[in-house]
């Protein structure tokens, strides 16, 4: 009997694939409305500081808190956004609005619920200021020549905002990777085609494909949906001989296992090189990496769950590292668990979890990888060290979801 070969832990295989993913050369020039969720390949510079002046935070009054006593002071002139103001005339207040340039002269704005209007328009301020107050100053945001936004950033709504802010109405982003998309197996059947009361005895609906093509396209890929290749040698060499003429990746669904109807491998090692691993996670365990031609190929395993996860785990940052991006892994945090899992395994085990009201997370009951419920229930994963287990109330390492599929 051949020895099994040793199991791969999750850092091993993911620091070995990521090894591999190479930052795509090309790059494109994009709108800044248009570049969210994509990835710089160069530095975003501010040619300028923002704010560019003093201005008022608050509607108000700009005035020296020198002068400031028990005597109203008068009004000597109205300021509002985009205004060019006189200097502050001594011994008066100037009314201001939020984000109008500061008087030359005023040290400090008072907020309008700070100070009462006399009869005569003249204004008492009621609380006296301190200097600087309520004043945002020229550069506090960014300074001139300041690194606003690194290379290898993936931009969020905020980060495009910045780079609007210092005037940029493009950016210089990684080419979207181009991916094509199959599944294996003549169980699978797309919903549909077959009505679910005239499914034939082992077919199943083919789900993987709807979140694997969603997930892709979330992280900005170009996705080529190929459907779904028969178990058949000679249909898979073909799919793949295709998909590798015009595509970055290749990611595939089912195929990876031993099975004697699963023809990936073989058809994979005809056409390129093919690195079959057995990972120490679970849900997830088989997982193939290989090349077709100038392609990635890499192979899921078959179960939904499993599928996922390794997607999650593995594929999502491999994409990202594709684009040029520094941050490939998602923050994670400390949580109580709300569960007990007495049943620790000698694999590293990634639990799906959802936070409650009371702050602690609950476990889906049924961690089958074959229960996509599971996944589309929760809101993270829980993740266990190989031999772990948990009582309620332990502190547990959670991943967000949410940073998983953004």
């Amino acid at each position: 009997m051949t020895p099994r070969a040793p199991l791969i832990p999750l850092d091993d295989a993911l620091a070995t694939l990521l090894a591999y993913a190479v930052p795509l050369a090309a790059v494109e020039n994009v709108n800044t409305f248009d570049a969210d969720g994509r990835v710089l390949v160069q530095d975003a510079v501010s040619p300028l500081q923002v704010p560019s002046f003093d201005n008022s935070a608050m509607d108000g009054y700009a005035m020296r808190c020198a002068d400031v006593a028990d005597a109203a002071l008068p009004v000597s002139q109205r300021i509002a956004a985009g205004a060019a103001p006189e200097p502050l005339q001594p011994g008066t207040v100037a009314r201001i609005f939020t984000g109008a340039p500061l008087p030359v002269g005023a040290d400090a704005v008072v907020m309008q619920e700070e100070c009462a209007v006399q009869p005569d328009g003249t204004v008492r301020v009621l609380r006296p200021p301190q200097p600087g107050q309520c004043v945002r100053r020229a550069g506090e945001d960014v300074a001139q020549n300041a690194v606003v936004l690194s290379k290898g950033e993936r931009l969020t709504p905020a980060g495009i905002a910045l780079a609007a802010s210092i005037g940029m109405d493009a950016l210089t982003v990684a080419r979207r990777p181009r991916v094509a998309l199959f599944s294996t197996g003549d169980e699978l059947v797309m919903p549909g085609d077959v009505a679910p009361q005239d499914m034939r005895p082992g077919a199943i609906y083919n789900s993987n494909r709807f979140f694997l093509r969603a997930l892709l396209q979330r992280m900005g890929c170009v996705v080529t949906d190929l459907g779904i290749v028969p178990d058949q040698r000679d249909a898979t060499v073909d799919a793949l001989r295709a998909a590798s003429q015009t595509h970055d990746l290749i990611l595939t669904s089912g195929g990876v296992s031993v099975g004697e109807e699963d023809h990936v491998k073989a058809a994979v090692q005809a056409l390129g090189s093919l690195h079959l691993w057995q990972l120490a996670i679970k849900p997830g365990k088989p997982f193939a990496y290989g090349t077709v031609g100038g392609s990635h190929f890499i192979g899921l395993p078959g179960n939904p769950v499993a599928s996922f996860v390794t997607f999650l785990l593995l594929v999502r940052p491999f994409v990202l590292r594709l684009q040029g991006a520094t941050a490939v892994e998602p923050p994670a945090m400390q949580l109580p668990a709300h569960f007990d899992w007495p049943r620790a395994d000698k694999r590293r085990e990634f639990l799906r979890v959802r936070r409650n009201a009371a702050g602690g997370l609950d476990l889906f009951a049924n961690q089958s990888s074959g229960v996509l419920t599971s996944a589309a229930w929760a809101d993270g994963l829980v993740d266990t060290q190989p031999g772990q287990t948990i009582a309620w109330g332990d502190t547990v390492r959670f991943i967000p979801l949410a940073e998983l599929q953004a």
